[in-house]
């Protein structure tokens, strides 16, 4: 359980390209209670978009997914995850590219490190290529600007919304269409 979470609450830190994507995604979710935008993994003083977007910060886009277990298994969470990036591009999603855009996994506690582990394994398979995200130990989270907060809902016409999102949304509802929150089509 992760620090001032309250006992049936968990949190994961997962990046895999643009955070916008992931948080598009999770909000999705029935079980999933909060999905923040944020920073982690470089200085505390660059965690902010123009200088994440530089590269040059050591910072991955992230997001903080809370979810209650007993709702939506922690299995689930990480299994949408996998299908809604390639974990086996290098600093790489689509036309995003740099180390901000890294697929990773920040664990609390050792139990969490495991689990991560077992869902490396497990995805192994689906890929021709090695899985190349990263586990690592999580560093500070640092919140994204507002305006990257729920991007998706608020700019639904966006280019890069039509573009890269939709599909991954596509994809969640034809794989796990039985998680999704009622009223969740779009």
């Amino acid at each position: 359980m992760n620090l001032g979470e309250p006992e049936n609450r968990r949190t994961y830190y997962l990046g895999g390209g643009c955070f916008w994507c992931l948080d598009a995604v999770y909000r999705k979710l029935r079980g999933v209670t909060d999905v923040v935008s944020g920073y982690m993994g470089g200085a505390p003083d660059t965690a902010n978009y123009r200088a994440v977007c530089g590269g040059a910060t050591g910072h991955a886009e992230v997001v903080a997914v809370t979810f209650d277990p007993e709702v939506i298994p922690s299995d689930v969470v990480l299994d949408v995850f996998f299908a809604t990036h390639d974990p086996t591009t290098l600093n790489r999603q689509g036309y995003d590219v740099g180390t901000q855009y890294r697929s990773v996994m920040f664990y609390e506690t050792e139990a969490e490190r495991a689990e991560f582990d077992a869902a490396l394994r497990r995805h192994q398979p689906n890929y021709d290529a090695p899985i190349v995200t990263e586990v690592s130990r999580a560093p500070a989270f640092h919140e994204a600007e507002s305006i990257h907060q729920d991007y998706y809902a608020r700019n639904p016409g966006e280019g890069y919304c039509n573009v890269i999102i939709n599909p991954k949304l596509s994809k969640v509802r034809r794989y796990y269409a039985s998680w999704l929150v009622e009223g969740a089509s779009h």
